[in-house]
This record gives structure tokens, C-alpha cells and sequence, in this order.
């Protein structure tokens, strides 16, 4: 399955392949790396064939990430306080693509409700890395990831909170998009922040990420949230011509004199990044270096933390095991309340719980959660006035490559989190954000991202199609390291 959409849908067009070949063998590739590398939550070994139209994903096989909700399917939020719900009803987005004629074939592993960057607290175990299993996927989308770059698929849901598709698709060498908020529907996906959740796609190349938004965008009467797209063709937008456009980079996130002890690894993160705006000025574009208040940027981690929090204890406090998911021990409904979610959910999700609820009690609103509220105002106003000048944002993604799973192994350094953790601002406001690979260090890959203003989704794209097109590592399938 190392084909592009394009690709596949000519072999199904011309009967060269049939869609049932193409699903039995995504289905084997699942379980080889189900087995290897633990990115499933569930296989659907019943997976039929279907029509191939005019649409360009009919026929295809196609993963979705376990916390949309897919009718008769179990649906678990890799969580088990849901490990045995199965809903009644499919998410938007799904229906959106199985009206394509799109053809799921498995439900990938997350972390629990999508809180968290490692790919390591879902509660079927720890996904890893198919370029080198010693080392995570991040996370949340952490099963799609896997899964697309070890060529399961052409592409798989995912969903983005703060870098959970982007980050992902970085470390696992593929394509990562998330959409302005609202273009496509969250209905039926479990939510985290409402106000930072955003619906999008993991692929190998930016072409099949339009693709597949374009069949999942559109307004939505059960997403409030939603907004008219329907003008706007993203695959048909993309010509690769971006002479005259204007790029510009952070220069504190950016600028190797801002590390004190930086690692190797960083070092040549920056220099293959700086060397790639050189090579991309080639295609007519002008890159230029900004300066952000170091004090605004390096407040970003903490503004997530609280926001997020305080919406996820929200969002998940009907998460009681009295309505769905399996019954709490107890004498009485309050005790079976507290035995659920004490035993049901990971020491992480109640970590962040208990940070929420903190941040809700009247004597602290004030304090953390309004003033956290400010600060990101003041990053989404300070992105803004840079969207008033320059087409879009671009940056590295993270500090280097897929960091190890052992701990002790860990290179992740307080001086670096603010270049780990900038992607959140793309969520803070509602930005589209686009993930591209654009090297190797250590045989592993790295990645930059392109982050624009609201509803400029067809020029985000046709940017990173045309940067994509200059280097080599469109539609690359994850080749484990010796």
C-alpha cells in the first residue's frame, strides 16, 4: 500500500486491482504491525468491498482513530472506561467518508481521550515507532501515525488538541493537517478542550491530505461550530505555483545561540532547517526571521496545560460508568461513581483532572484559568499581526526526532520546550497547520511545519505541496532503523 490516493484510484478505475484485493491486504498489513508495533485497538476483519465511483476514495481502505464514534463498532477512547462501549451512531467525519464509499478497516490506539504526546498510555499498551521501536510515535494520533507510515494505508483519522496529529506525523516521517477549527464537524468525536479540538487526516503526502478533508469538511447542524467551506476545493487548489508568497520564522524558537546546552540532535535539526528556507527560496518565495517576546513564548506550555485541563475535567464528567461503560464497585451510585473513574482511568488523566478541577474552584478562576485565557489571546493577536504581513508561519517541528521510550534515554531539556510545545498555538487559534517531512537525523525522520490564518486553508496546502515537491519524501513508508 505504498500508492497515493491518485494512484490507487486509477488501479481501481481501470480494474488493474479491486477494491477487496486492496482491503485483504490492509487488513494483513494490519495485524504484521499490530503485532510489532501495537497500533490497534481493534481489526475489522469483516470488511466488504465497495462501489468504485468518480469519488477518490471509494474503495480505498482507511484507519480511524479510536476516539470517533463509529456505529456497531466498538469505539473506546483507548480508555477503559469505555472498553466495551459501542456506539449507535457514526461521527460526522466518518459518515462524511463512508458516504464516499471510503473503506475502514481498523480503529488505531491513542492516548487516553488524546491526552497526551507519547503514544504510551492507551489502555491496550504502548504504541511504537516503525522506524525504530525503541522510540515513540508522540501522540495522541499515535495508532494512525504508525499505522499510515508502515504503509498500512494511505491515510487514517486523527484528531488535534495541541500537536496530537502534527507531532506524530513528524515523528513517523509522514504528512500531518489540521484544518482551520470548524471545517470539519466534531460531532461524534469524544471530546478533550472543545475549544483547542480540532478533526483532521495523517497521510504521505499533502495531495492525499486535501483529498480526504475535502470529504470530510462542510457545515454540520449538529456542530454549532461548523462554518461553511463549500467554496473552497482544496485538492483542486493546489498548483504548486507560490512565487511571490511570504514565509516568515521565529527567530527565538529558531536561532541556535538560544539553547544553552543544545544536543546534537538540535544542533542538526536547526541547521538542516535553516538549509531547507535556503533551498526554498529557489521556488520564489521570501522567508524572513521574526522576533516574538521570549516571555509570551515561554508562557505558552503553561496557558495549554490550564486551558486544556479545565475543559477536559468539564467535557469528562459524564464519564461516571452509570450511563455507558463498565459499572463502577460500590455500595451506592456516588461509591460506584468514584470506583469507576479511580480505577478506570491512568495515573496521567487524573493528574490532569485533578489540575482542572483545581483551576475551576471560584478562589482560582481568576488567577490561572482567566489569566491563562489572556495570555493566549495575546499569542493568537501576535500570530495575527504576523498573518497581516507573511502568507504563513513555518517552523521545525519539535527539538529532533522521535525521542526514546526508556526514560533514562530521555534528551528532552526544560530549554527546548517551548520548540517542542509551539505547535498549541495553531490550536489557541484555530489556525490550519500542516506537518511535512523534511529530512533524516540518525536514519529517523524530522519534519517542519507551515501554520497560516483562519480559512486559508487552500494557500497553506498549495505551500506545503510545493515545498514537499522540492524535497524527497513524499509518500516514503517507514523502513526500521539498524
Amino acid at each position: 500500500m505504498n500508492k497515493t490516493i491518485e494512484e490507487l484510484h486509477e488501479l481501481l478505475k481501470n480494474k488493474t486491482i479491486t477494491s477487496q484485493e486492496l482491503i485483504k491486504e490492509s487488513l494483513k498489513k494490519s495485524h504484521e504491525v499490530n503485532e510489532k508495533y501495537n497500533a490497534f485497538v481493534t481489526i475489522l476483519d469483516d470488511a466488504k468491498e465497495t462501489p468504485i465511483t468518480d469519488n477518490l476514495l471509494s474503495g480505498i481502505p482507511f484507519g480511524i482513530k479510536d476516539n470517533y464514534s463509529t456505529k456497531d463498532i466498538l469505539s473506546t477512547g483507548s480508555s477503559n472506561t469505555l472498553k466495551n462501549y459501542v456506539p449507535f451512531f457514526n461521527a460526522t467525519a466518518v459518515e462524511k467518508l463512508l458516504n464516499a464509499g471510503a473503506v475502514p478497516v481498523n480503529k488505531t490506539v491513542l492516548d487516553e481521550f488524546g491526552m497526551g504526546g507519547t503514544g504510551t498510555t492507551g489502555h491496550t499498551g504502548v504504541v511504537k515507532n516503525p522506524w525504530d521501536p525503541k522510540r515513540m510515535t508522540a501522540g495522541s494520533s499515535a495508532g494512525s501515525a504508525c499505522a499510515v507510515a508502515a504503509g498500512v494505508y494511505p491515510y487514517a483519522l486523527g484528531s488535534d488538541t495541541g500537536d496530537s496529529i502534527r507531532k506524530p506525523a513528524a515523528y513517523c516521517g509522514i504528512v500531518g493537517y489540521k484544518p482551520t477549527y470548524g471545517m470539519i464537524s466534531r460531532y461524534g468525536l469524544f471530546p478533550f478542550a472543545s475549544s483547542l479540538d480540532h478533526c483532521g487526516v495523517l497521510t504521505r503526502s499533502v495531495k492525499d491530505a486535501a483529498i480526504v478533508v475535502d470529504n470530510m469538511k462542510g457545515l454540520d447542524e449538529k456542530d454549532m461550530t461548523t462554518w461553511d467551506s463549500s467554496p473552497i476545493n482544496l485538492f483542486q487548489s493546489i498548483t504548486g505555483d507560490i512565487k511571490g508568497k511570504k514565509l516568515c520564522y521565529i527567530k527565538e524558537l529558531c536561532d541556535i545561540n538560544y539553547y544553552p546546552d543544545p544536543s546534537n540532535e538540535l544542533k542538526e535539526h536547526l541547521k538542516n532547517f535553516r538549509e531547507k528556507l535556503e533551498n526554498f527560496k529557489s521556488l520564489g518565495i521570501e522567508i524572513e526571521s521574526v522576533s516574538v517576546d521570549q516571555n509570551l513564548l515561554n508562557a505558552l506550555p503553561s496557558v495549554y496545560v490550564a486551558i486544556s485541563c479545565v475543559e477536559a475535567t468539564s467535557n469528562m464528567s459524564n464519564l461516571t460508568g452509570i450511563i455507558f461503560g463498565p459499572r463502577g464497585k460500590g455500595k451506592n451510585v456516588t461509591e460506584m461513581m468514584m470506583d469507576h473513574r479511580t480505577t478506570g482511568f491512568s495515573p496521567l488523566i487524573k493528574r490532569r483532572f485533578i489540575i482542572g478541577s483545581y483551576i475551576l474552584q471560584k478562589e482560582n478562576q481568576e488567577r490561572y484559568f482567566k489569566n491563562a485565557c489572556r495570555v493566549r489571546r495575546l499569542l493568537v493577536n501576535t500570530w495575527k499581526k504576523l498573518f497581516e504581513k507573511y502568507d504563513a508561519v513555518i517552523l521545525p517541528v519539535g527539538s529532533g526526532p522521535a525521542k526514546y521510550l526508556d526514560e533514562e534515554k530521555e534528551t528532552l531539556s526544560k530549554d527546548t520546550q517551548v520548540l517542542e510545545e509551539h505547535l498549541q498555538i495553531g490550536n489557541f487559534g484555530g489556525f490550519p497547520s500542516i506537518t511535512i517531512p523534511d529530512g533524516f537525523i540518525n536514519n529517523l525522520p524530522v519534519a517542519l511545519n507551515i501554520t497560516g490564518n483562519c480559512y486559508d486553508d487552500a494557500n497553506i496546502l498549495n505551500i506545503a505541496y510545493a515545498l514537499e515537491s522540492s524535497m524527497d519524501y513524499k509518500n516514503q513508508i517507514a523502513k526500521e532503523v539498524e
